[in-house]
């Protein structure tokens, strides 16, 4: 059985996690976070980066800094995880959805100037595939009337836009740790605060609401409920495991981008042909192999290639269905038919990568693809 994801373990996970428990110190902001979190901060070049339990927490921080209120509008791609959506959803926004380019699953910036009203308070853009967003017109945009910008960088650790790294750029980003993302601790993410005006506030909600970081530094003499927040903090043992993955992403990223070129020359005959199209990469981003897919003609014939590879033992998935479809949101959604969004989500397919994907079990779904198409 090749499975689609298999989670990787550097070998330091379990050491780590014993060097925390007999710490004495195993809730949240003791050693190993604070080694994490400083590693963000150097690499990506950022103001402030606080650990969280999960990515949708760090979205949710995000949405409490922006002090979102009811009728707040807040822009975001449709073919996105539901994370990103909710996040402002409980705070009382109402979500534009825009489509999706035409080249890969981004948001189309070319479609924004015409969802801004008065009523817009942030755009949030998904770095789909760890791919970067046209982020120059985005910015421009959001500065032009005045709104923010979020970067949902869950997919897009060590990937760069013009030699930025993706969570740099926009005002907050917000990055996973799940177990599906190159860099793993089973549950996890990070905030990361690139604007001066958010950074005291990011701890406050971070510490439920509490000053209590800033009296561990000693700057204040007591602490106590001052905000809104909640516990969004991990614990040191999900931060210990992270950091024995940090310790190795280059070895991992160099595995995964070499399982990713495989993929891409094993296939290429198929998008010469017409049958399918692969990933595009932009000329200003770089790829940080964090999904190998490709795009069926037709929902028919990915549901047909699904079955095709699950008979052989091979799990490929699909992945988003479009949230201004969904059950929960449908009734609500007043805009245009996002064509490319509703595309992807009919014909996009993921294929299995992961870092110990043996390279026999590589050409074998390899092979099994052009098997399926050449019969097709």
């Amino acid at each position: 059985m090749i499975p689609f994801n298999k989670p990787y373990l550097t070998g330091n996970e379990t050491k780590y996690i014993e060097e925390a428990v007999n710490s004495g110190k195993i809730s949240g902001n003791g050693m190993f976070t604070k080694k994490c979190q400083a590693y963000f901060e150097k690499k990506l070049g950022v103001k402030k980066a606080l650990l969280t339990t999960s990515c949708t927490d760090a979205l949710e921080m995000c949405a409490i800094l922006l002090n979102i209120q009811p009728g707040d509008e807040v822009i975001m791609p449709s073919y996105t995880f539901v994370s990103t959506a909710n996040a402002f959803i409980l705070r009382g926004a109402k979500i534009i959805f825009a489509d999706s380019r035409k080249d890969n699953p981004n948001i189309d910036e070319s479609k924004l100037e015409d969802l801004i009203t008065n009523k817009t308070k942030a755009i949030v853009v998904v770095h789909y595939a760890g791919v970067a967003c046209e982020m120059d017109a985005i910015m421009k945009i959001a500065n032009t009337h005045k709104l923010y910008v979020v970067e949902d960088a869950a997919q897009a650790i060590d990937s760069y836009y013009k030699g930025k790294p993706l969570g740099s750029i926009g005002h907050l980003a917000a990055f996973s740790f799940h177990e599906t993302k190159n860099i793993q601790s089973g549950e996890g993410g990070v905030l990361v605060i690139n604007d001066d005006e958010f950074i005291e506030r990011s701890e406050i909600i971070w510490e439920k609401g509490t000053n209590r970081s800033a009296f561990f530094r000693g700057e204040v003499d007591k602490y106590g409920w001052v905000d809104v927040g909640s516990s969004f903090l991990p614990s040191e043992i999900i931060s210990a495991f992270l950091w024995a993955q940090l310790e190795n992403l280059d070895k991992i990223q160099a595995k995964r981008k070499q399982i990713w070129n495989a993929y891409n020359e094993g296939l290429k005959k198929l998008e010469k042909s017409n049958q399918v199209k692969l990933p595009t990469i932009p000329e200003n981003c770089t790829n940080n192999a964090h999904m190998y897919y490709l795009l069926c003609s037709s929902l028919q014939e990915r549901t047909a290639l699904i079955r095709f590879l699950k008979e052989r033992d091979i799990t490929a998935v699909f992945h988003y269905l479009s949230l201004h479809k969904s059950p929960f949101f449908n009734d609500m959604y007043e805009g245009k038919e996002l064509r490319a969004v509703e595309n992807y989500s009919d014909t996009l397919l993921r294929l299995p990568l992961y870092y110990e994907l043996e390279k026999e079990d590589q050409v074998l779904v390899i092979k099994n693809i052009l098997e399926f198409f050449n019969k097709n």
